[in-house]
């Protein structure tokens, strides 16, 4: 038999502990997905920044000339040098501000409805046909607002500026300020173009929003209904408040995509020059319809002031999605509770 030895540590006596790191080591997969998203982000800031840079060098020459004016000048005639985009970005904001009023609420319900209220069975197919809303062109939108909407929409205005037409928004008069009633006066207007782009904007604010209020916990749904609530109680207590973000990021989304609509917009509207306060009334116009119209005979020069208008647009679209992505960064997601 071999002698064995054995360690014998004082009473008090303890070894001393060994740190264990628990950092694992980067797989290949962990690395080949960091870099693609770090280079996918890299590429997204660098176009939008490379786009920023050519529309501002290519508007430089009709900026310089136009000077701070071009901002509060309605008339667009490049060739005189008085243009701005005073009634074109006036006439985006009205078409963006009524496709919102529609859109957002009905977008809302529906995605209430597909997420809470209909039955499993039956909920697959509403997402499917939703999804399958959000990929049809803007031109087919855009023949049908032409050709069946606006027809039906002209009583509905009609209808409106004879019982609301106290409200300045919704008069439609002449120079003269005589209300006019003829059907005429109310085609081809902010409000039908409105309503044209609010429903091309729906089905991808519904997507965001159903998507927010399906992650809304189970356990706080069935509790809710546990302690006697009905289905709206909790809807509104527990599905809602964990949703706000989805439902402010789906309605930044359609405003962006509102902004800068373009065909559908172009195929509705009487272009004009001018502010136009009335919505219900002939005549609007609209920066990316300015730009589809007269891109094809501008001139070098008017091509800038194009890029100048186009500028604009770009810079109010940025606006728009930076502060959509400051307020949904800052909205509590989650049941509030006393």
């Amino acid at each position: 038999m071999s002698d064995t030895t054995t360690e014998v540590l004082p009473p008090h006596a303890t070894r001393p502990l060994e740190r264990r790191s628990l950092k694992s080591a980067p797989v290949v997969a962990d690395r080949v997905f960091r870099s693609g998203a770090y280079t996918a982000g890299i590429l997204t800031v660098a176009v939008m920044l490379a786009v920023g840079v050519f529309l501002t060098a290519r508007a430089g020459d009709a900026l310089v000339v136009a000077g701070p004016a071009f901002l509060t000048t309605q008339e667009w005639s490049p060739e005189t040098g008085a243009f701005g985009v005073a009634a074109v970005l006036f006439g985006t904001v009205t078409i963006a501000i009524v496709a919102m009023s529609i859109s957002v609420p009905l977008a809302l319900g529906t995605a209430l409805l597909i997420s809470e209220i209909v039955p499993p069975r039956l909920r697959s197919s509403l997402i499917t046909m939703v999804d399958l809303m959000a990929a049809v062109p803007s031109v087919v939108f855009g023949l049908w607002g032409v050709f069946f909407l606006q027809a039906n929409v002209i009583p509905v205005a009609e209808w409106i500026s004879t019982y609301f037409g106290w409200i300045p928004l919704f008069q439609v008069t002449d120079a003269t300020g005589a209300r006019l009633t003829e059907a005429g006066a109310f085609t081809s207007s902010a409000f039908i173009a409105g309503i044209v782009v609010a429903l091309m904007v729906v089905p991808t604010q519904t997507s965001v929003m159903r998507e927010a209020f399906s992650q809304a916990p189970l356990g706080e749904r069935e509790g809710a209904l546990a302690l006697g609530s009905t289905r709206w109680g909790m809807i509104r207590a527990v599905v809602l408040p964990f949703g706000r973000g989805g439902i402010i990021g789906g309605t930044m989304l359609g405003l962006g995509r509102a902004l800068g609509e373009t065909i559908a917009v172009v195929m509705i509207i009487s272009p004009i020059f001018t502010i136009n306060t009335q919505v219900l009334k002939t005549g609007t116009n609209s920066v990316s319809a300015l730009i589809a119209l007269r891109y094809g005979e501008a001139s070098q020069f008017g091509l800038s002031a194009l890029m100048a208008a186009g500028l604009v647009l770009f810079i109010i679209t940025l606006i728009v999605n930076f502060t959509a992505s400051t307020i949904v960064a800052r909205s509590r997601s989650g049941a509030e509770s006393n």
